[in-house]
């Protein structure tokens, strides 16, 4: 599977990690599976460093708009996106543009930033 994520119930953290080609489909099960678990308050780390993508801008619009979606059901916690500088950069800030949510989102180029980012007090010079 192309997508793995673990979910911490007692960190309140979610961290998944993208090989390979990722679809849709891969990124719709990630979502469900967040929403049955009860971890879209929970701080999350998405890393696509060593993926590719197959998601057009089409299914970005898609994804946005489940995510506007989400938004209705109650708080969405801090999101760390973790991508070099390639295509999926842009496919990542895409996605920020079209997943308007009330909670914090940034753009990493590494998961050891994106980690310090979410480990930091809300509210705090580093969280910002």
């Amino acid at each position: 599977m192309p997508l793995n994520w673990k979910i911490s119930h007692p960190d309140r953290s979610v961290e998944a990690v993208a090989t390979g080609h990722l679809s849709l489909q891969d990124i719709e099960r990630y979502f469900d599976d967040l929403m049955v678990s009860g971890a879209f308050p929970y701080r999350k780390l998405f890393d696509v460093t060593e993926a590719t993508s197959a998601v057009d801008d089409a299914e970005m619009m898609l994804l946005g708009a489940r995510m506007s979606a989400y938004k209705g059901l109650g708080p969405l916690g801090p999101l760390a996106i973790v991508v070099p500088t390639t295509p999926l950069r842009t496919q990542a800030m895409l996605f920020a543009a079209l997943a308007p949510a009330d909670r914090p989102l940034k753009i990493f180029n590494t998961a050891a930033a994106a980690r310090k980012w979410l480990d930091a007090p809300l509210g705090s010079e580093e969280a910002r």
